[in-house]
């Protein structure tokens, strides 16, 4: 009796200890299935990419499209223009970065915006343009040039706009339309925050075009760990954007705003 006693206490102690292991071993493998299913796999960072969308302004019609992408942009805005404002109160709710898009006098003649800065003015007059322009449009973390060949190449002005900019801690985006700009070497001296474009992805607006543009940009990121890309406010350009952003997203490209790139 006493041996089929203790046979039976053992049976149950064994028992009790082969449920109790059983049950943690299932709770470690959920733990562990639980973190795989969860865990992500790490894509390292090929390069950064900032894409700025220039001529925001003369009217709202891509506005609704352009929401659609939820990646980092810079909007480039005219000024004294009928939306200028509302496109760039929109932009910024919707989380995207503003600079102005300040007009100055190109080589080529071509038709100029109000108040175009001219390599012909004085120093006041430029300043005055300057500051009436930052002051209307609220919110802007920098200024790049619209058209400009010309003055972009001209020190006398561009360094009058950069002591502007300096005052108000704004940073400076190259468009870089013209080969003698003088821009990046007067950012230098003046120590003043500067970038300055690298691909233009739709001077056709043809979407096999922008998506080739595109290409070269992402592939002066990968080589030089970032780039900056300029389009403008077309509906093409916006759609090719929504399509090919996710995907360099996926393949380990980052989107940033300019203010991310400048030095």
């Amino acid at each position: 009796m006493g041996n089929n006693r203790k046979y039976k206490i053992a049976l149950i102690v064994l028992s009790v200890l082969l449920i109790v292991q059983g049950a943690w071993l299932i709770h470690f493998w959920q733990i562990s299935r639980h973190k795989l299913i969860k865990a992500k796999p790490r894509v390292s960072i090929k390069g950064r990419i900032a894409i700025v969308l220039d001529d925001w302004g003369y009217n709202l019609n891509n506005l609704k499209s352009l929401s659609e992408i939820k990646y980092p942009l810079t909007l480039s805005v005219l000024p004294n223009l009928p939306y200028s404002n509302t496109i760039a109160q929109q932009a910024l709710s919707l989380g995207y970065e503003v600079i102005l898009h300040l007009p100055m006098e190109p080589i080529e003649k071509y038709r100029l915006e109000k108040n175009t800065i001219l390599t012909s003015m004085n120093e006041a007059d430029i300043r005055n343009i300057v500051d009436a322009d930052l002051n209307n449009l609220k919110g802007v973390k920098g200024v790049s040039n619209h058209m400009g060949s010309k003055a972009t190449d001209d020190m006398r002005t561009m360094t009058v706009i950069f002591g502007e900019l300096k005052k108000r801690g704004l940073y400076y985006l190259d468009s870089f339309v013209s080969p003698d700009s003088v821009c990046l070497e007067l950012a230098h001296k003046k120590q003043l925050a500067f970038a300055r474009r690298d691909v233009f992805i739709d001077n056709k607006e043809d979407p096999d075009y922008i998506k080739s543009q595109i290409h070269k940009l992402k592939e002066r990121a990968r080589i030089y760990g970032q780039a900056i890309g300029i389009g403008h406010d077309r509906k093409v350009t916006i759609e090719v954007l929504k399509e090919a952003m996710p995907q360099l997203e996926k393949e380990g490209y980052r989107f940033v705003f300019v203010s991310d790139l400048v030095k």
